[in-house]
């Protein structure tokens, strides 16, 4: 099975942040029906994986509607009626993933629930948010945008809907009598499925961390900068990156121990991952003393800005280093760079980030540094 939900500009809403999400979306339910017929052998890990991308995406999506909602005061009516659609699906998505060990053919009971909800979700009531935002930016009163929109389907579009919301709710009403028959079985399972949980997430945690420093690791980081470069090159928008490298780490190793060492790129790690605060934001260890972080929709200014943040982080350590020429304590440098990914994103990012990162070292270290070229798309 290679697409089950296939985009097309029926689906777009003309709210970017809005389309741009559904677009991710649906990306992440074809991935998860891919892996749901899959035969791997790590089918299991990488099912685990992807649900819990899809449903931790899923509720930032919901949370983002339901703020733009409130930003343009959408009538208190639909806002009631669209927050009770979002909690109804993560509950239906948690429990259809608890239960399908006991389904018959749980690949097919997800998927089409998946993508009737989807289609329902897009065409139906955030199309619906969609048109009542345009008129109130266009002058409308909340409340006679809400009654605009009742009175404005036309017969087709409004006959789809019905059948879609026939199929979602007969999809929940079977899936909650499935719930009912299973929950004997279910007590039975719990056990079993919480260890294979668990075992997913360790082995997925230790696939992409860096065992020493509780960062991701270089694999993991390559991974998410392509994803991010995907994401970023069908918005226009741009990712920032960053490569830092302690300086003269070689010398405090050979003054003060491997074990010293160890401990001070766990404290550089930590600096550089505190000042990252958004979800998106990935810090890895990029190799060695070396570090890199992904910054999606960020602009020169605000990779730059992060990366002296960074570089002032790591120095307040004050972590004593007798044999640096940068500083009496242990510093960073800290090479930042931007671009709009429209090819070889990631490839381009990496190396204009370590020129920046070179020019920082040229500098005398302990700084952050941009490309000579700062802004261009890739």
């Amino acid at each position: 099975m290679d697409t089950t939900f296939v985009w097309d500009q029926h689906f777009v809403t003309d709210l970017e942040s809005v389309d741009e999400q559904h677009h991710a979306l649906v990306d992440l339910f074809n991935e998860l029906s891919r892996g749901l017929f899959s035969k791997r052998s790590d089918r299991e890990v990488v099912l685990a994986d992807t649900y819990a991308r899809l449903l931790s995406y899923t509720e930032h999506h919901f949370q983002e509607e339901e703020e733009l909602m409130a930003k343009f005061a959408v009538d208190p009516r639909h806002v009631e009626s669209h927050r009770s659609m979002h909690q109804q699906f993560v509950e239906q998505v948690i429990m259809l993933w608890a239960q399908r060990t006991t389904m018959t053919d749980p690949a097919t009971t997800l998927v089409g629930f998946l993508t009737s909800w989807l289609g329902l979700h897009i065409l139906g009531i955030d199309q619906s948010m969609a048109r009542q935002i345009k008129s109130i930016r266009e002058g409308m009163g909340p409340a006679d945008a809400y009654d605009k929109e009742r009175g404005n389907h036309d017969n087709g579009t409004q006959a789809l809907l019905k059948m879609i919301g026939k199929l979602y709710t007969a999809l929940t009403a079977q899936n909650a009598q499935l719930a009912l028959a299973n929950q004997t079985l279910e007590a039975r399972v719990a056990r079993r499925t919480r260890e294979l949980e668990d075992a997913n997430a360790r082995l997925k945690a230790l696939s992409c961390t860096d065992a020493l420093l509780g960062i991701a690791n270089r694999a993991h980081f390559n991974e998410r900068l392509e994803q991010t470069c995907a994401i970023a090159r069908r918005s226009g928008r741009p990712v920032g990156m960053l490569l830092i490298d302690v300086d003269y780490f070689k010398r405090y190793n050979d003054r003060y121990g491997h074990l010293q060492g160890d401990s001070c790129l766990q404290a550089v790690a930590k600096a550089i991952q505190g000042c990252a605060h958004r979800e998106t934001d990935v810090v890895a260890r990029y190799g060695g003393e070396e570090f890199a972080v992904i910054l999606a929709d960020t602009d020169m200014d605000g990779a730059y800005a992060v990366a002296q943040r960074m570089v002032l982080a790591v120095q307040a350590l004050g972590l004593a280093h007798d044999s640096s020429q940068a500083a009496p304590v242990v510093t960073i440098s800290a090479g930042a760079c931007s671009l709009v990914p429209t090819g070889a994103g990631a490839k381009l990012l990496v190396r204009e980030a370590d020129q920046a990162l070179y020019r920082a070292k040229g500098a005398g270290r302990n700084c952050a540094m941009k490309p000579e070229t700062a802004e261009r798309s890739l």
